[in-house]
């Protein structure tokens, strides 16, 4: 059974940020002008050093004017649907990603759609770690909007300047393009299905 850094790995995701930014002719200093992202933080995102969050593929997709799903997309797969079965997510494994205000964003995440291309929508399984809330875990991204559905645990989501507490069967569904961010509380992680939706 793979792993999850193993899984996120066969994405390429460094390798098609850096083949893409070459197509496009921008240095990293560009695309770090672009996005935001410090040069280095893309550097070693793109040696695959680092796996970035969600909040920072989607600054990069935007500086490299594709959809997110470009990241998670087999560009040799026609199929017509992806069913992802229970086993194929170990709950066990755990990635480490930096932010980039160098803050580890306290989840990980798993594509429920691996290789599907051409969506509107990507679905994701997050755990979200248990870990004190500060100011820094706050990210947006403007333009999409974002649906989760919590199905293990209790999590705090930080909309603003309001906190809701999360519990099983709790769902939300939010504009991404103003602060917001998550931890686990109590007793252990939160695990949710979460699912992003980029407009066009």
């Amino acid at each position: 059974m793979p792993d999850i850094k193993a899984q996120i790995k066969e994405f390429r995701i460094g390798e098609k940020i850096r083949t893409l930014r070459q197509q496009k002719r921008l240095t990293l200093q560009e695309l770090s002008e672009l996005t935001t992202l410090s040069k280095p933080l893309l550097s070693q995102i793109e040696n695959q050093q680092v796996i970035p969050p969600l909040a920072t593929l989607l600054k990069i997709a935007k500086g490299l004017k594709v959809d997110i799903h470009f990241f998670f997309a087999d560009a040799g797969n026609r199929q017509k649907y992806v069913l992802t079965r229970r086993e194929d997510v170990r709950e066990s494994d755990k990635v480490s990603r930096q932010a980039t205000n160098e803050t580890d964003r306290p989840y990980i995440y798993h594509s429920l759609a691996q290789g599907l291309r051409h969506k509107h929508m990507e679905p994701f399984l997050v755990e979200f770690e248990n870990k004190v809330w500060d100011d820094s875990l706050f990210f947006k991204h403007e333009g999409d909007e974002e649906f989760i559905y919590i199905i293990a645990g209790e999590l705090d989501f930080h909309y603003n300047d309001e906190v809701f507490r999360m519990r099983i069967g709790d769902s939300i569904y939010y504009d991404s393009s103003q602060p917001h961010g998550w931890v686990a509380i109590g007793d252990g992680n939160a695990r949710a299905v979460a699912v992003m939706y980029t407009k066009e």
